[in-house]
């Protein structure tokens, strides 16, 4: 089955989508939205797996997320940078799945291509729109960038929660799928070492904060740039008291 995309995480690496917005994907695909993944690099950089193991490992848990698509952009991991030639390919990419909504890196991050790859997305994202940009595709903009803030530690208020009790455990598995990435860390990327708690352990933890920000189990969180549009006063969650 084809067809555009209702939401597209656009991030710098393979696991990263998991990290970050993994049970939010999951969500919207048990929904019923036609979800994917954009891994702008291939993840050849990193310390532990090979570009071959890793690419094994993101298929498996694209399809316990149930994603509809997954692909790699090929630009150099540990080498992301938001110029022309990469926003070409990235808008190349983004006509072809034409996304509603794109989910992409904080704008601040650990590692340097978390933070060209969310400057990249939203640059893409507007130029895909363009008539005469000399690229392949037909002109498409999405409608929203979403910004995954979970695991960073600046003080920013999220703008939105997303209740991901119900799919908690298959963002678990999903991430299992990387096992030369987690398996037997405590810490990873921008999940913080807790200690000797296991890097599952940590994750869980987490969200179960982000959880009771919403008075929920387990949650994630994003910002976006306008305000969140409410139909009435009436239809307010979160209870003040």
């Amino acid at each position: 089955m084809s067809g555009p995309l209702d939401v597209l995480a656009v991030m710098a690496h393979p696991d990263d989508a998991e990290i970050f917005c993994g049970g939010s994907l999951i969500k919207s695909a048990d929904a019923g939205q036609r979800t994917g993944v954009l891994d702008l690099s291939a993840g050849e950089m990193g310390s532990r797996g090979t570009r071959e193991s890793r690419a094994s490992e993101a298929a498996t848990a694209a399809e316990i997320m149930g994603l509809a698509v997954r692909r790699c952009a090929g630009l150099p991991d540990a080498g992301l940078f938001n110029d022309l030639r990469s926003r070409h390919v990235v808008a190349e990419m983004i006509r072809a799945l034409r996304p509603r909504t794109i989910v992409t890196h904080w704008t601040r991050g650990r590692h340097p291509d978390h933070r060209a790859a969310a400057e990249l997305a939203r640059d893409a994202s507007f130029l895909s729109g363009l008539r005469n940009l000399p690229i392949e595709g037909e002109p498409y903009r999405p409608r929203k960038i979403v910004y995954a803030l979970s695991f960073r530690e600046d003080p920013v208020k999220p703008t939105f929660a997303v209740d991901i009790t119900d799919q908690m455990d298959r963002k678990i598995e999903a991430l299992s799928a990387y096992g030369t990435q987690f398996h037997g860390k405590s810490g990873m990327g921008e999940v913080f070492p807790a200690g000797d708690r296991p890097f599952f352990e940590q994750v869980r933890s987490v969200h179960a904060t982000y959880g009771s920000l919403i008075r929920r189990r387990y949650a994630e969180i994003f910002w976006t740039e306008e305000i969140v549009e409410k139909e009435t006063l009436g239809d307010l969650g979160v209870s003040t008291f």
